[in-house]
């Protein structure tokens, strides 16, 4: 009998998969003890501060241990999943699984031989893509997952099982005894993009009993939807199973209780933690107008017909970003960043334009890099990715890094105005209130016209009030008269 060297045991250190993130929620787990991984292979989801995303492991080999839980919220450094490169001990507790207490102190009095050589590994299914910059491609599991609510000692027990099984279709494969084509499918990992394995996550829908309708078998939002529909009342009751802790909800309340407990971890952590450093080190000063963007609104319906336009999201954004943009060129320090450990202020020659976006997981500020050096049509495409791509729950964490100046647009709230609070390290942040037909002095007559108020919240140690006035001005002025657009640019 073989035993498992220590030596052959690696372990998979959860990563920062930000920029300086310090920790992640393991949100769920593909594989168990004892299955057979491969290097690029997905092994857990994880959600950051930024954003929810999926770990392949870097090594081929059988799991060993699975180190926490899934809801458990894991320091970036620490080991989360152990491998033995070596195959594991074909003959201890079942195929591929680590040994039993008695193997163990067993292989204490006898000599250690030279571990198995690793099972042959079926073909690499082709056509997934990189999931995350540097780890390779993911690749289906050949082990079923455990249903939500076995415990642990069962579903390690049931993938045990499964491992003889598993690895004799892959041996037959390679005998010739059957064809891939004629092969039953294998037993793996739905397809799903993180957003809709969080989404079903939420609704707690089990993503290996739906039936997917995406090209390549990839199962949708609207399948996870259809899914989590109520079935039809049955005349017999079947007797449900109490979920498991995985499958508890976020918010904690009984029936009939007083107060609802929420954790707070995620985006909802790092933005509280974000507003209270930019709320007590910058000191905020804000500035309102309010402005008729009758014209504005004008161009916005014709700019809608322009063939060049076409199949783009056209909006008062879209022109509140430009003119934003123009505005930052025309008074170039307002876009600079307080560099408190040199004593120094940044000036950016570059504008990095963020865009708050509200989404299921809480506030999160992509930006658009580089936003001063596109055309109107560049700047449309992007601000249309940028949001479909927040609301899909994809956005990277590398997307909301780096941002100079920032725009929330609270009107789609139906919101006059605000004071907003500054992105850490940004110096001014534009919030856009609401556009409505007022009561309006025109060309000396009381006119209904389309009108909005603006807020220019700053770092008063970067921008004065001289400064942020022309800036929150130019702004008002643009969209008052869009020509300024052509003219100023």
């Amino acid at each position: 009998m073989t035993t498992m060297t220590e030596a052959s045991v690696r372990e998979f250190k959860m990563p920062d998969v930000g920029e300086g993130l310090t920790e992640a929620e393991i949100l769920k787990w593909y594989v168990q003890p004892g299955d057979t991984v491969t290097d690029g292979q997905v092994v857990c989801e994880v959600e950051t501060a930024k954003a929810a995303v999926e770990l392949p492991i870097p090594y081929n080999g059988v799991v060993r241990e699975l180190r926490f839980p899934e809801g458990t919220t894991v320091d970036v450094g620490t080991a989360i999943i152990t491998v033995d490169e070596g195959g594991g001990d074909a003959g201890a507790g079942g195929a591929g699984g680590a040994p039993s207490v008695a193997e163990s102190e067993t292989s204490a009095e006898t000599p250690a031989q030279a571990p198995a050589p690793p099972a042959p590994q079926a073909p690499k299914p082709e056509g997934r893509k990189p999931v995350l910059v540097g780890y390779g491609v993911a690749e289906a599991s050949t082990k079923r997952r455990p249903r939500k609510g076995v415990p642990v000692q069962q579903a390690q027990a049931q993938a045990r099982a499964q491992q003889p099984e598993a690895a004799a279709a892959v041996q037959g494969e390679l005998n010739g005894h059957t064809s891939p084509v004629d092969r039953p499918s294998p037993v793996g990992r739905p397809l799903a993009k993180p957003p809709v394995r969080k989404l079903a996550k939420d609704l707690g829908v089990d993503l290996a009993t739906v039936t997917p309708s995406g090209p390549d078998g990839v199962i949708t939002r609207e399948d996870v939807y259809a899914a989590s529909a109520p079935p039809a009342p049955e005349p017999v009751q079947t007797p449900v199973a109490a979920p498991s802790p995985a499958q508890a909800p976020a918010a904690v309340s009984h029936e009939g209780a007083r107060e609802t407990r929420i954790p707070i971890k995620g985006v909802r952590k790092a933005t509280a933690t974000a507003m209270i450093d930019s709320a007590f080190t910058a000191p905020h000063v804000t500035e309102f107008v309010t402005v008729d963007v009758t014209r504005t609104m004008k161009l916005i319906e014709e700019l809608k017909q322009d063939k060049d336009l076409a199949g783009l999201r056209v909006n008062p954004l879209l022109l509140i970003a430009k003119a934003l943009l123009v505005a930052i060129k025309r008074n170039p320090e307002v876009n600079a960043s307080w560099d408190e450990a040199n004593q120094e202020i940044v000036l950016k020659h570059y504008v990095n334009l963020g865009i708050a976006a509200a989404t299921p997981r809480g506030l999160i500020v992509p930006n658009i890099k580089d936003a001063h050096t596109k055309t109107l049509p560049e700047l449309a495409q992007a601000l249309g990715e940028l949001v479909s791509t927040a609301r899909e729950g994809r956005t990277s964490p590398a997307a909301m890094q780096g941002g100079t100046v920032t725009i929330t647009n609270v009107g789609v709230f139906g919101v006059d105005t605000g004071t907003p609070l500054l992105n850490p390290g940004e110096s001014a942040i534009l919030a856009v209130g609401t556009i409505k037909l007022q009561p309006w002095v025109h060309k000396g007559k009381v006119k209904p016209r389309q009108v909005t108020t603006l807020a220019l919240s700053f770092d008063h140690r970067l921008v004065d009030g001289e400064l942020g006035s022309k800036v929150l001005a130019d702004v008002a002025a643009i969209l008052e008269q869009p020509k300024r657009l052509i003219t100023w640019a």
